[in-house]
């Protein structure tokens, strides 16, 4: 019963027969006091005689009667039809106020929070997203109309606060390097320093490090715009984990990581992109790189089990800074213009690709204290092997 009347139709409908009802009630005591003091006028200008009869009468219950009538006629002064004519105007203008009065009042309650709707649907179109809608005390339907729609708001706040931090921290990731870039480039042209190749070096990091920023941009760009493109086949993920590892072991090495790798000896079969899976993989062996250096350690272990593969990366470092412990994932976590390494971008590519490839991807603590990523893919099948 409680949810039909939270309904709004239901409410509606209860806010015009309760204005119909004070209307009618009104209507019918205007009219009732009416007649009662027409009555009374009537009974004070009796004889004296004549209403002691009358008296008798009422008392009998002959007050309808032939001689009651006979008296009503006699001493009724004026005219019955603009009598009945006065007492009908008499209760419109006693009973419409109090009806129209009930029936705004009823219709404001119902309405108010689509009005706070309205302004504040007129001031986000403005600009605004700091405002809300008063839901009153609604109930119901429209409870959940007015939470929905302060829900809309808060996303689309989120949002801009997003894209303002995110044109801020991407001007400030391409001005430093071409501002390295360009100065270093006219101190040599200008035969400030020379053109060693310790120099070209260096101006070849900074061009490196904008090419993986545009290409991380793009990356995200395509996934958001639901543009990326995928080419999915069954691959082993034993090799492609053994394939980075290699690829970054000149690195790794150089600076001094312990490599802790366990991995089954058996193919672990996923349904993946090869591209992406390195790129995922890449990604998560940067961050290491990037970040865990103090540390000197990396745990890489590939499990298969319960129809999933899954894929940690660990490391010994510092952990997850304060600003991405609850939001591991998002953008450019960083302040614009603070000192940090890289965009900001590792984690949020490899959690756009894992879940576009079916995945699911989860960061944590490791044993020993740093970043722990795991990344879950389900298993598919040896065709070769159970044919």
């Amino acid at each position: 019963m409680v949810r039909l009347l939270d309904r709004i139709w239901v409410r509606f409908g209860l806010t015009v027969a309760v204005a119909i009802a004070v209307t009618l009630a009104v209507l019918s005591t205007s009219l009732l006091v009416f007649w009662r003091l027409e009555e009374g006028k009537f009974y004070r200008a009796l004889p004296v005689e004549v209403r002691v009869e009358y008296d008798e009468l009422v008392a009998q219950g002959l007050d309808e009667g032939p001689r009651a009538m006979q008296i009503y006629g006699e001493y009724w002064h004026g005219d019955p039809w603009g009598s009945e004519r006065f007492a009908l105007v008499f209760a419109l203008m006693l009973g419409l106020p109090f009806g129209l009065a009930t029936g705004f009042w009823a219709s404001r309650l119902v309405t108010k929070p689509l009005a706070s709707m309205a302004e504040a649907a007129t001031r986000v179109a403005e600009g605004d997203l700091s405002v809300r809608a008063d839901g009153g005390h609604a109930r119901g339907e429209m409870a959940e109309m007015v939470r929905g729609f302060n829900h809309m708001i808060d996303s689309l706040e989120a949002l801009d606060r997003e894209r303002r931090v995110t044109v801020a921290s991407l001007s400030h990731e391409l001005r430093t390097p071409l501002a390295v870039l360009s100065a270093r480039l006219h101190a040599i042209v200008d035969g400030v320093i020379p053109g060693s190749e310790e120099e070209m070096q260096g101006l070849l990091q900074q061009s490196l490090h904008l090419g993986r920023l545009v290409t991380d941009l793009h990356t995200i760009s395509l996934a958001s715009a639901g543009r990326l493109s995928l080419h999915c086949e069954r691959l082993d993920m034993v090799g492609l984990v053994q394939e980075e590892l290699e690829r970054f072991g000149t690195r790794l090495k150089g600076k001094g990581f312990e490599v802790d790798i366990r991995l089954p000896a058996e193919a672990v079969l996923v349904q993946v992109d090869q591209s992406r899976m390195q790129q995922i993989i890449g990604n998560l062996l940067e961050n290491c790189l990037r970040y865990a250096g103090s540390g000197r350690w990396i745990g890489v272990v590939l499990t298969a089990e319960s129809g999933r593969a899954t894929l940690e990366f660990s490391d010994a470092g510092p952990g997850l800074p304060d600003t991405m412990r609850e939001r591991p994932f998002q953008r450019f976590p960083n302040q614009p213009g603070g000192r940090h390494n890289g965009s900001g971008l590792g984690l949020s590519i490899v959690q756009t690709l894992v879940e576009l490839q079916g995945g699911h991807v989860e960061v944590g603590t490791s044993a020993r204290g740093g970043a722990c990523v795991r990344v879950h893919f389900n298993l598919v099948e040896d065709l070769g092997q159970t044919a």
